[in-house]
This record gives structure tokens, C-alpha cells and sequence, in this order.
């Protein structure tokens, strides 16, 4: 490229020269090219009035091809450096031509993958844009509230009053918009943020995508839960009729001809076996919760709270983690700090598995207990329903009451012994976190809100000396239905639950209240309801026989608690010592404990919690009791007694047993060619191998097959032995027992006076064999690093001092001889 000094002195030489009449040489031909260009702009630009005044930038208009080249390349570099920033290591498909894409690998190198919605944040932020326009037969009013607040309510307009408004108007309405009616358009998000053609039309496509994704998403979602539906009204639509309507021939259900009528009331869980959790009370709440922040976070917080991949430590533990970690739930609700993040993992992580869990239970107590017990207090009117303490589920043992509740009360209105609204009853939940309450008002509603648990144990009466009392006592609030949920595994000393399970029966209403425990289904989790049952026996209930364990004489009231009536309503059928907790405490190698699972349906942002991608089939194992205060057993039959009816089987009785004197089955049924064999709790509180051949009976055998985990048996059986249960080694002292019992050497101990201090010093201990921590085992290794360090600077130490002695006993030698 010529510079324009160069041309100009081109230019004048070659003037000067045709007015000396001097010719130019072949290799001065480039100045002649020059001095043409130039006079071909000085020809094109004849008519301007600058005609004379040239510059550099004449040559570049002139040849246009390097000016396009110089600004091409930056284009280029500019597009690659906005493409590198806005979808970072990836690239939308085809969004670069091959100049483009070459400069982009030679620079960042090749893009990791093509981009998806979420790198570009698309579905954050899918919410943003016009809101979805307003049916035309619907129409608004602003009513003032109490507070200055305005309510929006919605009506439906008269489609003949709308017609003939817009026939009259429509004239009008057409002139003015012709004139002035502009639509204006809100901005979405790709329109904010796009900065040019080519990345509105790149991310235009990714939202496309990703809105048809959504719908088909939504779509598989409302299609899977209208089968559900579908299955839960075929199979399920009797299943909260009262008993003495379970008439056989009733039931319209195919499924009720293949079972006999014994196994389908004790059925454990119900048909559909995965239970589906409630969309509008529930997942939609919690998914628009979730919706302000990414669930990539979501899910981090919820790892970092619950124990890593698969959430260990919240209410569902995964396959290969039962037998890891066996400590309680990794986020409570009764923490008193939770950050923004953590609230979040908490709705997302924890509550799906703790309202399957307690639905399951909620489910099995109504069989059990009846209908009658909660349509009469339904019947009470606007003052009735049950007041329901939810104490560590977060509000899932809430809805879970709900689903319940309003069952009973539709099957009330078909009758026609009620009408008008529902009584909603007093709900009452467990919720320290203010971050975690101001998440669970947006679906709990008509809910108390309470920080810790109600102390009455500790608490005086208000009478009589307190200035702000009555003459009369002040009435103790009491619950009907009590949900404790994970409350007793968190506390590691007996005598801290024994203070939680005072505390929760002094809350639970005398006549007839209901108490359910739920724990985590490894052993330590079976332990602590094995605990809370044999405490509620032996310190709380009366004997089945109904004699007193302390006699009048011998009973003191700081000593004593004054026993009441009150039964065991699931799992158990026996008011003995468990067959699998037959010496309290902890247990060393425990194999077989009680426990129970239950399908759910999981929603999608729980799938994303747990990594999975396309199914959305949940599981969740716990243990738990239900215990009854105030009602006593309604059977009177012995352990024995009824472990031998339901072994001879009620298949053709025309007496119907009593479900809670049947046994139960603690494990899956062993399917085998001919006959099929039953883990069984009996009342007699053993554990019983019962097996049912096809000789013994037809509709049996099927039934036995057909048998879930959970169920109880009363269809009998041909052969029974006791199963042994492999209960562990007793307590868990590290082998020092089995050391003692070994004959080892007399264990001595050595008194001592030290320093004024007595001193005990114990001869021949036992020493603990239990693997050391990785923390204890650096402790010893830094212990031995020190005294390590320590004897070598005690040995430099001796050396100096050493050395020294010699110096000063040789300086003293030439001294004497001076």
C-alpha cells in the first residue's frame, strides 16, 4: 500500500517532468498508475468544490476491497468475542460461519457442546414477559379490605350483555383504532438482552425449544396424574367407606372378586401402590417457590444440608447409604437459622419424601381407628374438625391431614349430613426459621406457627398469686393427632427423649389423642421408636389385663406416673416387649428391625435433587408407632389366642376378626413354586415364618402372592415356625464384655497421692477394640511427630550441655596450668 507522502512526491515529479519533457522508464510504471488514479479522482470529483483537496482516505474509497477486508476481520472478531461471552464454552448450532469458526477454535478452542436453554439462563428467567391475556368473558372489581388493601375479584360477564356491547361500540371501537390504537409489546427476556440480530434469533430458538420442552413436560406430568386419578377412583373408591359398609356385594371393583374382603381391609398400602402428591396443595406451591432461584443452587444447598449425592441424611434414605450413615435428619425444622438457599433445599429436598411417608401412616391409622372417629367431629359444624400438631415433618404431615380430612368430608356431603364449608380445625406446625415460615404460609393456610414445642411439663399455673390470672385456671391446649417426626433419633441421650416424649404426651388430648413417631428405617432409626414404645408401655399405659404394675400402697407421685387406658394402634398387634428390641439400647450388628416403605410419585425439581433424568418413581423407608391415648383395645383376646384364629384363618368366618389383633408382615412375601412363605409380627409378639401352599386354599395361595410388605395376614396358613431374629450383639461396648467373659486378668487400680492430688491408676484394662476415627488417628500421629521432636531436642539438648562442661572444665585445665 502506497502512503500518501509517496504519491504526492509521485505526483509532483511526474508534473515536473512532462513540463521538462522528460519520459519515464518501464520500472516507474507505478507512479504512472498513481498519477492516474489520481487524476481519475480529480475527473470524478470535477464538479465538487473541493475539487483540489485529496487525502488518503480518497485511495481507500477508490479501492474498496481493503477497507471491506480491515472491517470484515473485525466483524469477525467482534461476533467471536460476543459469542464467547454470551454462551460461554458452548455454541448454538450453525451460529458461526467457517471464518468465524475457525478464529473462534484457533482462540478459545473447540466449544464443549452446543448450548442448551439453561446455559443462557432461559429458564430462570421463562416467567419474563406479557402476562397471559384475560378471557373476554371475565371481568374485574377492586374491593377495599380493613387494612386501606384493595382485592381483586373476578366475575364472569353475560356472553348476551357482551355481544350487544360490542355491536354497539364496534363502529367507534374501529375508527379509533384505526387512529390511535398501538399495541404496545413487552420485552421478554431474549429481547433485554440480546445485543444483535444474530444472537435474538440464537436465543429466540433456545426459548422455542425450551417452552416446547415445558409443555410437553406439563403435558406427560397432567396425563400421568389423570391415569393416577383414574386408578385411585377405580380402586381406591370405597376404600374410605365405614366398615360396616364394606358390604361384599357392594363392591362394584373387579379387583374386590379376585381378594377376599379380610385381605383388602388389611392392606397396608393402598391401589395405586405409589402414592401421588397433591398438585395444587402442594408441587405447584413448592415449584413456584423454587422458580427465583436456579435449581443447579438449589440442588448444591440441598447436598451440602443433606448429606451429599442422594440426600443420606433427609427423611428418604438412598439404596446404598442404609447401613453408612445412621444418624437423623440433615436440616431440621426446628433450626433456628437457615439461609435463603437452605429454606429452598428444605421445600425441594425434604418435604416429597416426609409427605409420602406420613400420608402412608395418616392412611393406615384411619383404616384402623375408623371413620366414625373423625366424621363426628366433622359433624360438629363450623367449631369442629381435629387439631393436628405437625412437630418435624415441616408442614407435609399438614396436607398430608388434608387429603384426609377432606375424603371424610365428601363421603359426609354424598350422604347429605352435611353442607356448607368445611370445617378446617386447628393446625399447628413446627417452624423455627423466619426464612422457612414465610416459604410454608404461601400453601399452609388457617395454620399456627410455633418456634419450638409447647413446654407444660415445666410450666406453672396461672392462678391464683400471678397478677395477670383468673379465678380459674387457664385450659391446657391439647392435640388430637400428633406428628413427631424425626424428633427422637437427633438426641443422643435417653434421658433427652425421655424429656421430648413427656413433653409430647402432656400435649396430647386425654380422650382418645393419637401419637405418631416416624424415624429413618436403619437400625439406630428402629431403636428410638422402639424406645418411645416400650416408654409409652411400661411408664404411660395401663396392662391389657388392666392390673397396675405398682400397688396403691407402694405409689408415689414424685416417683410415679399415674397410668392411663390406651392401645397400640399400628404396627404392632401385641402390648409385649418387641421380638426385635428385646434388650433396649443400642445393638451391635443389628440385621432385622422393623420398618416400612412407600412409593411416591416424584415431582420434577425432586428429581433433579437426586441427579435422576427420566424416572420419576420415589421410595421412602421409615419405622414408626401409633399410639392411642385414653381409648383402651376394644378386643379382648390374649396374644395366644388370636396368634391361633389367625392361624387357622378367617377365610370362611362368618365372624369378622378384629384388624388389630392380626399379624403383620415385617418383610416382603418369599414367592416360590407352589407355595408362598410369610415374615409375620404376630400378636403373641414372635416373629413367625408362616407358610401357605396351594393345597391349602385356592383364594389363600392368591391372596399370599398378592401380599405386599406391610399387610396384615388373616387367611391362615398350613405350617408356622419361629423365625429367629438376628437382634445383634447387645450393647455396643467395643467387645469389653465379651473380653470380661473371656477370663482375662483381674482388673486392678492403683491409688496414689501425686503433687497432694489423688491419683487412680487401673492394672490390666481392657482396651476399646473399636476402629479409630481419621480424626483420632491424626491426633496420634501429631502426638507421636511432638514426642518425636521432643526427644530429639532433648538429645541436642545433652549434646550442647555436653560440649559445654568440656569447654569450660578444658579452660580451667590451662588456667591451673598457668
Amino acid at each position: 500500500m502506497l502512503s500518501f507522502r509517496v504519491v504526492r512526491h509521485a505526483y509532483v515529479r511526474y508534473n515536473h517532468s512532462n513540463s521538462l519533457g522528460i519520459s519515464f522508464s518501464s520500472s516507474s510504471l507505478f507512479l504512472v498508475k498513481a498519477h492516474r488514479s489520481i487524476n481519475d479522482h480529480h475527473g470524478s470529483c470535477r464538479n465538487s468544490p473541493i475539487r483540489r483537496n485529496f487525502s488518503a482516505s480518497s485511495i481507500f474509497r477508490k479501492n474498496p476491497s481493503l477497507e471491506s477486508e480491515a472491517a470484515s476481520q473485525e466483524d469477525i472478531e467482534k461476533v467471536v468475542r460476543d459469542a464467547k461471552q454470551r454462551f460461554r464454552d458452548t455454541l448454538p448450532k450453525d451460529y458461526l460461519n467457517e471464518k468465524e469458526y475457525e478464529l473462534y477454535e484457533r482462540l478459545y478452542g473447540p466449544p464443549l457442546r452446543e448450548t442448551r436453554p439453561e446455559d443462557v439462563g432461559i429458564d430462570t428467567h421463562a416467567d419474563m414477559g406479557p402476562d397471559a391475556p384475560r378471557p373476554n368473558n371475565e371481568g374485574t372489581l377492586l374491593r377495599e379490605l380493613e387494612g386501606g388493601e384493595f382485592e381483586e375479584l373476578t366475575y364472569e360477564i353475560d356472553p348476551r350483555l357482551r355481544n350487544a356491547s360490542e355491536s354497539e361500540g364496534v363502529n367507534e371501537a374501529f375508527t379509533e383504532s384505526s387512529e390511535y390504537d398501538i399495541v404496545e409489546k413487552v420485552p421478554g427476556y431474549v429481547d433485554i438482552v440480546a445485543r444483535s440480530q444474530r444472537e435474538h434469533d440464537a436465543l429466540q430458538r433456545l426459548a422455542q425449544d425450551f417452552a416446547a420442552a415445558e409443555k410437553q413436560r406439563v403435558r406427560e406430568e397432567d396425563e400421568a396424574m389423570k391415569l393416577e386419578e383414574e386408578y385411585v377412583e377405580e380402586d381406591e373408591e370405597l376404600s374410605w367407606l365405614p366398615d360396616q359398609e364394606q358390604d361384599l356385594g357392594d363392591r362394584t371393583l373387579g379387583e374386590t372378586h379376585r381378594f377376599h374382603r379380610y385381605t383388602l381391609d388389611g392392606r397396608f398400602h393402598g391401589s395405586p401402590v405409589e402414592i401421588s402428591l397433591p398438585r395444587d396443595e402442594f408441587i405447584t406451591p413448592i415449584r413456584e417457590l423454587l422458580e427465583r432461584t436456579h435449581l443447579k443452587h438449589v440442588k448444591q444447598a440441598a447436598e451440602s444440608a443433606f448429606g451429599g449425592p442422594g440426600l443420606p441424611t433427609s427423611p428418604s434414605t438412598p439404596e446404598g447409604r442404609r447401613n453408612g450413615l445412621m444418624g437423623g435428619v440433615g436440616l431440621p425444622p426446628d433450626q433456628r437459622q437457615m439461609s435463603e438457599i437452605e429454606a429452598d433445599a428444605f421445600l425441594a429436598g425434604y418435604l416429597p419424601p416426609a409427605y409420602a411417608s406420613t400420608m402412608s401412616i395418616l392412611r393406615e391409622v384411619r383404616k384402623r381407628v375408623g371413620s366414625e372417629w373423625i366424621q363426628s367431629r366433622l359433624k360438629q359444624g363450623k367449631d369442629g374438625g381435629l387439631s393436628v400438631l405437625d412437630a418435624g415433618a415441616g408442614g407435609a404431615g399438614l396436607v398430608a391431614w388434608e387429603q384426609i380430612a377432606n375424603a371424610e368430608w365428601n363421603l359426609l356431603e354424598e350422604k347429605g349430613e352435611v353442607s356448607g364449608p368445611q370445617p378446617t380445625g386447628k393446625k399447628t406446625v413446627i417452624a423455627a426459621s423466619d426464612r422457612l415460615r414465610h416459604r410454608l404460609k404461601t400453601f399452609l393456610h388457617n395454620t399456627t406457627f410455633l418456634p419450638r414445642l409447647p413446654d407444660y411439663e415445666h410450666s406453672g399455673e396461672m392462678q391464683g398469686e400471678h397478677l395477670d390470672s383468673g379465678t380459674k385456671p387457664q385450659a391446657r391446649k391439647s392435640f388430637d393427632i400428633i406428628i413427631a417426626s424425626h424428633l427422637f433419633l437427633k438426641e443422643k441421650q435417653d434421658h433427652y427423649r425421655q424429656a421430648i416424649l413427656n413433653n409430647l404426651w402432656s400435649l396430647l388430648d386425654k380422650d382418645g389423642g393419637v401419637l405418631i413417631v416416624i424415624e429413618k428405617a436403619h437400625p439406630r432409626g428402629f431403636e428410638a421408636v422402639a424406645h418411645v414404645r416400650d416408654t409409652v408401655l411400661n411408664q404411660f399405659l395401663l396392662p391389657q389385663s388392666g392390673e397396675t404394675r405398682v400397688s396403691p400402697e407402694e405409689f408415689n407421685p414424685a416417683y410415679h406416673r399415674e397410668l392411663e387406658q390406651g392401645h397400640i394402634i399400628a404396627p404392632c398387634s401385641n402390648h409385649g416387649t418387641c421380638p426385635m428390641y428385646k434388650e433396649p439400647g443400642k445393638s451391635k450388628g443389628r440385621k432385622d428391625y422393623c420398618h416400612f416403605n412407600q412409593r411416591f410419585v416424584e415431582p420434577s425439581f425432586y428429581s433433579q435433587m437426586l441427579g435422576k433424568q427420566a424416572n420419576n418413581q420415589g421410595e421412602v423407608e421409615f419405622s414408626y408407632v401409633a399410639i392411642r391415648r385414653g381409648v383402651p383395645k376394644s378386643s379382648d383376646l390374649t396374644g395366644p389366642q388370636a396368634t391361633d384364629l389367625a392361624f387357622q384363618g378367617y377365610e370362611r368366618s362368618e365372624e369378622a376378626p378384629d384388624m388389630q389383633t392380626l399379624p403383620r408382615l415385617v418383610l416382603p412375601p418369599l414367592k416360590r413354586k407352589g407355595h408362598v412363605t410369610l415374615d409375620l409380627c404376630t400378636p403373641d409378639g414372635k416373629i413367625e415364618r408362616w407358610t401357605v401352599p396351594k393345597s391349602f386354599s385356592k383364594l389363600a395361595y392368591h391372596d399370599a402372592r398378592k401380599s405386599r410388605w406391610g399387610d396384615l395376614w388373616s387367611l391362615g396358613a398350613k405350617t408356622r415356625v419361629q423365625r429367629n431374629v438376628r437382634a445383634g450383639f447387645g450393647k455396643d461396648d467395643g467387645g469389653k464384655r465379651a473380653a470380661a467373659a473371656a477370663g482375662k486378668k483381674p482388673r486392678k487400680v492403683d491409688i496414689s497421692m501425686d503433687g497432694g492430688r489423688l491419683s487412680a491408676n487401673e492394672k490390666n484394662a481392657i482396651k476399646d477394640r473399636r476402629p479409630k476415627s481419621k480424626a483420632a488417628k491424626e491426633r496420634d500421629l501429631m502426638k507421636e511427630l511432638f514426642d518425636a521432636e521432643a526427644k530429639v531436642e532433648a538429645a541436642l539438648d545433652k549434646e550442647l550441655d555436653e560440649e559445654a562442661e568440656a569447654e569450660l572444665e578444658e579452660v580451667e585445665r590451662q588456667e591451673r596450668r598457668r
